[in-house]
């Protein structure tokens, strides 16, 4: 029996010999990295530089988009050594920031798809006090919940798994993430799963109902509207539902890969479920909203082809 003192590194057990295609996967996933980083920080630029985006819906955008930047921040560069390690392990303080980076992520994520959500609410349901109740107080106001409320959250949630005593030291994923962790634990961890299920009931049930209900809500009003109210409406929701739903794809790939027996579905496919929400959705979005969002797309040609 081990406790934390003694665990000074994990064994990430989902890497496996992969000899000279090493290279290869490393270039995909280099390519991917740089992909990634470079989308989100060309749309950071273009709404930081364009004074016509300096508005709720574009702000939000430009938090969702530095989340990404964080989140890749915590897998590719480790990622990337361990693809060409032969020892495929990583020292537990490391870990544990690694686990505090990506469940953060996941956190602001959700937390910003769903200010998102009230946003377009307010635009489409009640468009004539849109600039009342949205102001720039109010969307600091929640910028600043969304990037300070999951860190406090992810920190408890950390002081709660640090101490536990532990009975190995392997994880079965190509990275290290909380629930992988506590499995580990060799006595009671009632205290975890009681949190575990305080979390999940007020900030996964409750945000998802509050994004359930605004789109209930613009539903009906694209139903008894106008065709252009409903066109407008359409093209400006399109792009944060597709986002909700890569998501939602993402975090179910991750339920699954973490609570079930997924040892009959092929390594890479595994591995492939595990990572795609830390990946597609980083990769996802700003391909998504710098295409369908026209003033984010017009405002790109303008930058790099002097287009008006």
């Amino acid at each position: 029996m081990m406790n934390l003192t003694q665990v000074s590194y994990f064994t990430l057990a989902s890497y496996f010999d992969i000899g000279l295609l090493r290279y290869l996967y490393f270039m995909i996933v280099l390519f991917l990295y740089i992909l990634t980083v470079g989308s989100n920080v060309l749309l950071i630029v273009v709404i930081c530089l364009n004074k016509s985006l300096h508005e709720p819906m574009y702000i939000f955008l430009c938090s969702l988009f530095v989340n990404e930047l964080f989140g890749i921040t915590g897998l590719f560069p480790s990622l990337l050594v361990q693809i060409l390690s032969d020892i495929h392990t990583v020292s537990a303080p490391f870990c544990f920031l690694q686990i505090f980076c990506v469940h953060t992520y996941g956190n602001v994520e959700l937390c910003n798809l769903a200010i998102m959500s009230y946003d377009r609410y307010l635009a489409i349901c009640h468009p004539l006090q849109y600039n009342t109740h949205m102001t720039f107080k109010k969307v600091a106001m929640l910028i600043a919940l969304v990037w300070l409320f999951p860190p406090i959250e992810v920190a408890v949630m950390l002081a709660l798994s640090a101490p536990l005593q532990l009975c190995g030291n392997i994880i079965n994923k190509v990275y290290c993430d909380n629930f992988s962790v506590v499995k580990l634990a060799c006595f009671d961890t009632t205290v975890n799963n009681i949190y575990g299920i305080i979390y999940t009931l007020i900030i996964v049930f409750g945000v998802s109902i509050m994004i359930v209900y605004t789109y209930i809500e613009i539903i009906k009003v694209i139903i008894s509207g106008s065709p252009e109210a409903r066109q407008k409406a359409v093209s400006t929701c399109t792009p944060h539902i597709s986002s909700l739903l890569n998501f939602s794809c993402g975090i179910l790939f991750e339920i699954f890969q973490s609570r079930f027996d997924m040892s009959s579905v092929p390594m890479m496919l595994r591995i492939f479920l595990s990572l795609y929400f830390l990946i597609c959705q980083p990769l996802f979005n700003p391909l998504m909203y710098g295409l369908k969002v026209s003033k984010i797309y017009n405002s790109c040609k303008r930058l790099f082809l002097g287009k008006r």
